[in-house]
């Protein structure tokens, strides 16, 4: 055997057992995920409050307690988490959110949220349903294949 394909085969194995390893490693992880789902849904409430302001802060800028800040992970303390600053009762509160939610809370309105915790899971409008957030604009490369796709759709309907 050359040199090179013994190589090739020593790369091929390291690739192998990387993959092997990767997916014993998120079999655990979402393992993981499903219990602390499992936990939140447990101590979720439903809370009426008035939406004060939201932003994507980082979790030590946030204005949690210390003690909260301690408890937390150091890459999580440096990270950027949705974050709503919200008025329940007469108690103004810091809440971390979904990040699929973070877009549709509304700000300076009054929702329905279901809490766990610290977590905001879910946003219900109190009145009214709440208004869907606007759909990203598209880039220049989807446009020209939207326009591209309608052309042949119509060029085919012209052949029949």
């Amino acid at each position: 055997m050359s040199t090179g394909s013994i190589i090739l085969l020593i790369i091929l194995a390291v690739l192998l057992i990387g993959i092997v390893v990767l997916y014993f490693v998120g079999k655990r992880l979402q393992k993981k995920r499903d219990a602390q789902q499992e936990q939140i849904a447990a101590a979720a409430q439903s809370v009426s409050m008035l939406i004060i302001d939201k932003k994507k802060l980082r979790f030590k800028d946030a204005g949690f307690p210390a003690a909260i800040v301690d408890q937390t992970p150091k890459l999580m303390r440096r990270s950027k988490v949705p974050i709503v600053k919200a008025k329940v009762g007469p108690k103004i509160s810091v809440f971390i959110c979904d990040a699929e939610i973070f877009d549709s809370i509304p700000v300076k309105k009054e929702v329905k949220a279901v809490v766990s915790g610290l977590y905001i899971t879910s946003v219900k409008g109190m009145r009214r349903p709440l208004a869907q957030a606007e759909p990203k604009k598209k880039g220049i490369r989807a446009r020209l294949k939207q326009t591209y796709d309608a052309a042949n759709e119509q060029l085919k309907k012209g052949k029949k």
